[in-house]
């Protein structure tokens, strides 16, 4: 009597399929065009991070032969350094008042340039201009601005008899003038895409809004805020890590005071390997800022599954 034949027995034998021509002229035109960013990514990118990496973990002045201690640089930070959280501190509430402002500035911004007027081109290459400007320049005409003596914004103020402050050079001001300052820069830039987000609403969601009896409000409550979370989610996560690594505001205008009012912790770090020659300390915080803007990244990513719609998507 024959053994009945086991189901393995009738599993077929996989084997690994042969590239057509086409294929493997596509595969081989995939690696020549990818092959330099991945070189450069690789070089300019992956190399000096895992030798960063090993810096924070020696004492380094880049005159004498480097020294391990192990994490003698992040204990000294956390723990003996009051500047390490003094620049914590500011950069911080830097980031917590300009990233909302710009994103509300530019999203009313970009409402007014979305209308139909004539010559509306015009005006949305102007509001970009300040985007594309060199910003060293830009921070020396707000030098100027800011200036108590004969700054734009003081003698204005004196017009209406109003006193103005120091604006960069009192230290209860010095923060908020570069909130004030860093509208200058980031609405122009946002403000192109929070168009694109506008311009990508279906009108028929408008026109079932006013079949329903919604005004004005209501159809950019219901309408336009959930259409453009996608865009509110994007300018988010990029006005978060703009603002985590401010260096220039500090280095070009203040140096980070007065009395350490606006020392931005991309500036503190700079000042300790390129002032200081403490290349290991600055190493270590470099790590710290790229771990805390890797944290707050994924807390926003991590949060945008209940808040962010994509058109198209089912529950």
């Amino acid at each position: 009597m024959e053994k009945a034949a086991t189901a393995s027995e009738y599993t077929p034998v996989k084997t690994k399929r042969r590239l057509s021509k086409a294929e493997r002229k596509e595969e081989r035109t995939f690696y020549l065009l990818t092959g330099p960013w991945l070189i450069g990514l690789l070089i300019f990118f992956a190399v000096p991070m895992v030798a960063s990496l090993w810096i924070s973990l020696n004492q380094w002045d880049m005159l004498t032969p480097a020294k391990f201690v192990g994490f003698k640089n992040y204990n000294t930070a956390f723990n003996r350094d009051p500047l390490f959280w003094q620049s914590l501190k500011v950069t911080a509430l830097y980031s917590v008042f300009s990233v909302p402002l710009g994103l509300i500035a530019s999203l009313l911004l970009s409402l007014l340039l979305n209308q139909a007027v004539r010559g509306m081109r015009l005006f949305r290459t102007i509001f970009y201009l300040p985007a594309v400007v060199s910003g060293v320049s830009v921070m020396v005409l707000w030098m100027w601005i800011f200036n108590p003596q004969i700054g734009l914004l003081n003698t204005i103020l004196g017009y209406f008899g109003i006193a103005g402050p120091g604006w960069i050079f009192d230290p209860h001001w010095a923060l908020p003038s570069m909130v004030i300052m860093s509208l200058w820069s980031t609405v122009g830039g946002s403000v192109i895409i929070w168009l694109a987000g506008l311009k990508g609403i279906p009108p028929s969601l408008y026109e079932a809004a006013e079949l329903d009896g919604a005004g004005g409000w209501q159809k950019f409550k219901n309408v336009t805020i959930p259409m453009l979370t996608p865009t509110i989610f994007f300018n988010l996560v990029m006005g978060v890590i703009g603002a985590m690594q401010t260096f220039g505001e500090a280095y070009v205008m203040t140096k980070g005071g007065p009395m350490n009012s606006t020392l931005f912790f991309n500036f503190y770090l700079f000042d300790h390997a390129f002032q200081n020659f403490r290349m290991g300390y600055a190493s270590a915080l470099a790590w710290v800022l790229f771990i805390l803007i890797l944290a707050l990244t994924a807390l926003v990513v991590k949060s945008s599954a209940a808040w962010v719609y994509y058109e198209g998507e089912r529950n």
